[in-house]
């Protein structure tokens, strides 16, 4: 299934590649693998996150090694990444 990052994801992508060039560039390489593998598997299982406390049509997926997880909503044509939320924010979705 296609996967769609929506406008609102903008802010999140600069901050991950901040944080991976600037604060924890160590870890660059991998998060950018882990983060490609995880759409992978998103795009195959749309159904693999699980649903949001928040909203139930809302499902999150951590992105694995990292403080990262998708926030995304499953279409009947795509999946819409809502966010690349940085978990150490706290919940603001």
């Amino acid at each position: 299934m296609k996967i769609v990052f929506l406008e609102n994801t903008a802010r999140d992508i600069q901050w991950f590649r901040y944080y991976y060039t600037s604060v924890f560039p160590e870890g660059s390489e991998r998060a950018r693998a882990q983060l490609k593998a995880i759409q992978l598997t998103l795009a195959a299982n749309p159904y693999a996150g699980h649903p949001s406390d928040a909203r139930r049509d809302i499902r999150e997926l951590s992105v694995p090694r990292t403080p990262f997880t998708l926030i995304y909503r499953v279409t009947p044509t795509q999946i819409e990444i809502l966010r690349l939320w940085d978990t150490r924010q706290g919940v603001d979705y």
